[in-house]
This record gives structure tokens, sequence and C-alpha cells, in this order.
């Protein structure tokens, strides 16, 4: 049964929706607030997510960047705000659709199937991935040791975070590149392999044998949970 968690401050909407997706044989998961959202969906990942900006406690673009630290479920906003800026936040956090309050419930639910037929499967890995080494929790977007949080820079979580989104698969240089400083700089090998060494010096054990973030020479780079081959 598909799943779908529901993140509105209005119970009037909360239970419209939750009544009109139940009728149509969705289950429903409920949140009034984003601190709430967010547990719930690493709790009991969704197939798709319907979410209001307004927030008491949060703002709804801070609880799409929490779950897009770990899975690609398609989110649907749903808000008052009609403004095109909001718009543009929303889908640049990683917003799948927008539909603006009041709303037509048969078009919400055309979105939804629309957005949840792009995304079978959803995309996902766990919110935490723990090594021998290290713990990265891609919710709270944090590193940690046996000996306490680990401090990265913003570039270098970036790095961190793409690369262990994608484990056990090879991420080119180039893809990285696009990935963190954008497209004019997918030539720019040597910032890698500073950026690299630093997250290395921060995480690995032996930096001169790296276990968990490998070279492919001249291609690109694989994050590893378990010790194989080592690195350069």
């Amino acid at each position: 049964m598909t799943r779908v968690l529901i993140v509105d401050d209005e119970p009037q909407i909360l239970r419209a929706l939750a009544t009109n997706l139940r009728t149509r044989g969705y289950e429903v998961d409920l949140a009034a607030d984003g601190q709430t959202a967010v547990l719930a969906a690493t709790a009991r990942p969704p197939d798709a997510v319907i979410l209001d900006l307004g927030l008491p406690d949060m703002d709804g673009v801070r609880v799409i960047d929490a779950i897009r630290g770990w899975s690609d479920v398609p989110i649907l906003v749903l808000s008052v705000r009609g403004q095109q800026s909001d718009k543009i936040t929303a889908l640049d956090a990683g917003a799948d659709d927008y539909v603006t309050k009041p709303f037509a419930m048969g078009e919400l639910l055309a979105r939804l199937r629309a957005a949840l037929r792009r995304n079978v499967p959803p995309t996902t890995t766990d919110p935490q991935v723990v090594t021998d080494a290290f713990t990265v929790d891609l919710v709270a977007k944090r590193v940690s040791t046996p000996d306490g949080p680990v401090r990265l820079t913003p570039t270098e979580w970036h790095i961190v975070e793409v690369l262990v989104r994608n484990e056990g698969k090879l991420v080119t240089q180039r893809q990285l590149l696009q990935e963190v400083w954008g497209p004019r700089y997918e030539r720019e090998t040597n910032y890698l392999r500073v950026y690299v060494a630093q997250i290395r010096r921060k995480l690995e054990p032996d930096t001169r044998h790296p276990r968990h973030f490998i070279t492919e020479p001249g291609i690109g780079y694989r994050f590893q949970r378990d010790e194989t081959t080592p690195g350069r």
C-alpha cells in the first residue's frame, strides 16, 4: 500500500486530505509540525509527502532540506504562499511540485499520482550511515566519531553527502564538481584533491591507506562502509 505523509498545521486540511486519500486506498501518516514530520519520515519512510510551508515550529523548506538529506521521495508543497519567489525557493530546495491554497482536491490527487509515477521505486538510503570510524547523519547533516562531533566546512559536507548517498557507486570527478561547485567548475579536479584530502584527515583512521573515501585514479571517487582494497 502506498504511504503518504501529510504535513499541515490546519486540522481541517489534515482531515480532508486523510479522508480523501484513505478512501482511494492510500495509507496515511499525519504531522502538524516540522519536527514531527521529519521524525515520521525517518521512522516510516513514506512513498510521497504533501507539505505545507507555514508550520508552527519551522519553515517547510527546512523540512524539505532535511528529507532531501537522505531520500528522493516525491514532495508536493501545498501552501497559501503564492508568490513566485516562494515557489522557486521550495522547488530549488528539492520539492517536486507546488500547489497553492485554496486548491482543488482532484488536481492535487492527479499531481500526487503523477509524482508517484515518476518515482517508482523511490531512491533512499539510511538516515544514518555507520562505519567503524565515524557516523554520518544525513538528516541532521553532521558527522561524528567516537571522540565526538567532527566539524566539516559546507563544501566538505557537500562532498561527503554526495558520496555517502551514492554508497558503493563510482561518482565521477565531473559529476562531483558539477554537484558541489556547478557546471563551470567541472574541469577543476584540483579542487577535489584538496577537499578529499581534508576529509580524509578528519575522518579516515589512516590517511595513507583510506578505507572509506576511495579514489578511482583519473575517474572519480567512491564511498564504502567496509574495508576492501585501500584507495589512494
